[in-house]
């Protein structure tokens, strides 16, 4: 069975205070869309709602829905960023991803974002 791939939100409880939430998922896994075996990750999610905030059991569930898709990690980085940015629509976000060692070497995506006109 196939997660569904939907960010559910709920309203920000505290829109009048500038606080930063962060979300881990030690257990990210897709596929190496060129050998088709699993890649592992950590990721680390840090935002600062604007009035919005993401329900943990929906990031769970898209987080999963990754398993297995084939992606290399860049664009699986940028895209779950890009997800959580058109939905949250927050002041910043930081998505930080660390994948586990694949031919010798360890690979960290690091993707920042700032929506200025709303961060001050």
């Amino acid at each position: 069975m196939k997660a569904e791939r939907k960010l559910e939100v709920f309203e920000n409880p505290h829109p009048d205070v500038k606080y930063e939430i962060t979300h881990q998922c030690l257990e990210f896994t897709s596929l190496c869309p060129l050998t088709g075996q699993p890649d592992f990750a950590e990721i680390t999610i840090t935002y600062i709602p604007y009035l919005k905030c993401v329900e943990l059991k929906s990031l769970k569930g898209y987080l999963w829905s990754y398993r297995n898709e084939k992606g290399f990690f860049e664009d699986l980085s940028n895209k779950i960023a890009k997800d959580l940015i058109e939905v949250l629509k927050p002041y910043f976000l930081k998505l930080e991803a660390k994948f586990n060692i694949r031919g010798g070497i360890k690979t960290t995506i690091v993707i920042n974002y700032r929506k200025e006109e709303n961060y001050g």
